[in-house]
């Protein structure tokens, strides 16, 4: 039975009185590691989930000769390396340097800007953003300013099919149609939000990415007004929080004209349906894209080097990861694509929105992280292999995606509704979290957790 329980500390519910930082954030990077209990981990930015072949080659080079042989994808479209040996942030930077992922060293972790991946390659496909993005990147690369964004501050960019406009982004950018039809980039407007104010601001396309910047330093200043040390624009007190109309006025001063919007369309705070799912995206003129998702996130290095192949060899030599950790392969021939499907799924890849493993997350658990209380992926893959995504027959609704955590802090949860399976002490604890609600704290009983099983996805 699933029973409404007390907020749990470590994820705030919307409303509650924001936290005071007195330190900055310790988010890893690609220069700053973090010690984890299977070695250092190293997460490397990549705007927008873009990938050359070079660059995953270089990924892959690095997971092979420093690290423990896998690469895992997070939920902003980023690359972690674990298992990496003390004293080898000289060579990894070198190497993730040689490749272009290290424009700025004094900027590698602010670098978080979402992007819908899907922009550009299915048919009648709205506006691409993925030009927002690069541009945004050099942008806040060359800013000095943008240096005190904290590693967790991000910027969200959907080409107006609301893919990941739910995401949870500080700093917004939706793209809007004009009356012909043609995309923001092509003389259209977006609406730019920050935090949840239900308001926006409507600006011009080819302003779009100077306005994002110009927001995020709009927050920097309020964040500085208030003395809070606040990491996320969600965080900032109340006499300070930052709005619409706050930053209406500091766009104003940078030469962008914007237009105040009082009730823009709210995000989808359920999973889209337009989200990139696993299969064969048609494209226009004979061409197709793939959607492959890691079977939790994770995933070897012959797979890896099995899609960059895919990439060089067919598609058109680029890769965009996903927020719902998965890669997209752009640019195929449409004659080729299912063919090249079957050799991803024949390596263990997630390929068909039916497969069990789509939309079940975990944390990385036991041995990985000491704070874990068990090895929840060994047994979210045996509940798999038991016919079941949950550790016990809990009715659950269907559709929302499941995550696995080993401790309270659920990293890597999904936005929106979504089923927590969280070790206790005593086992598992499953519950249904929605939209603007902590998941449930330690006081109810547990069901146990099943015993832990060998299986490969």
């Amino acid at each position: 039975m699933l029973a409404a329980m007390p907020p749990s500390p470590s994820i705030r519910p919307q409303g509650a009185e924001p936290p005071i930082r007195d330190r900055g954030d310790a988010c890893p990077g690609a220069l700053r590691l973090h010690s984890a209990a299977d070695g250092q981990l190293a997460r490397v930015r990549l705007p927008a989930g873009d990938l050359t072949v070079r660059q995953a080659q270089a990924l892959a080079d690095a997971a092979d000769r420093l690290g423990d042989g896998h690469l895992s994808l997070t939920s902003r479209g980023n690359a972690e390396l674990r298992g990496l040996p003390d004293g080898c942030g000289a060579e990894l930077a070198a190497l993730l340097r040689d490749a272009g992922l290290l424009p700025s060293a004094h900027h590698e972790r602010i670098r978080n800007i979402l992007a819908s991946p899907l922009a550009g390659l299915d048919r009648n496909s709205p506006a691409d953003v993925r030009r927002w993005a690069r541009e945004l990147d050099e942008l806040l690369c060359a800013s000095e300013r943008a240096t005190a964004l904290s590693g967790r501050f991000l910027f969200v960019l959907d080409d107006g099919r609301g893919d990941v406009a739910g995401l949870g982004g500080d700093v917004s950018l939706v793209a809007e149609a004009n009356r012909a039809g043609e995309s923001a980039g092509s003389g259209g407007t977006a609406l730019l939000r920050v935090g949840d104010d239900p308001a926006a601001l409507r600006i011009a396309g080819p302003d779009a990415p100077r306005a994002a910047l110009a927001a995020a330093e709009a927050f920097l200043t309020a964040a500085e007004a208030s003395g809070s040390g606040a990491w996320r624009v969600r965080e900032l007190p109340a006499e300070q929080r930052l709005t619409a109309r706050r930053v209406a006025a500091h766009l104003h001063e940078t030469g962008i004209t914007s237009t105040y919007v009082t009730q823009a369309p709210a995000p989808a705070s359920s999973p889209s349906p337009h989200s990139a799912a696993p299969g064969i995206i048609e494209g226009p003129d004979g061409t197709a894209a793939l959607c492959v998702l890691a079977p939790l996130g994770r995933l070897t290095l012959a797979q890896w080097r099995l899609l960059t192949a895919v990439a060089a060899d067919d598609g058109c030599g680029a890769l965009r990861l996903t927020p719902w950790r998965g890669i997209v392969l752009p640019g195929l021939p449409a004659g080729t694509a299912a063919s090249r499907l079957s050799a991803l799924a024949a390596a263990g890849l997630i390929t068909d929105p039916d497969s069990p493993w789509h939309r079940l997350g975990a944390c990385t658990g036991r041995p990985g992280c000491a704070k874990s209380r068990t090895d929840v992926r060994t047994d979210a893959a045996a509940a798999v292999a038991a016919g079941t995504r949950v550790p016990d027959t809990t009715a659950v609704p269907d559709g929302l995606p499941v995550h696995w955590s080993g401790c309270e802090r659920r990293c890597g949860h999904p936005h929106g509704a979504w089923v927590d399976v969280r070790a206790t002490g005593e086992g598992y604890r499953v519950a249904v979290v929605r939209p603007d609600t902590a998941p449930p704290a330690d006081d109810a009983p547990a069901p146990p957790a099943p015993p832990a099983r060998s299986h490969t996805p």
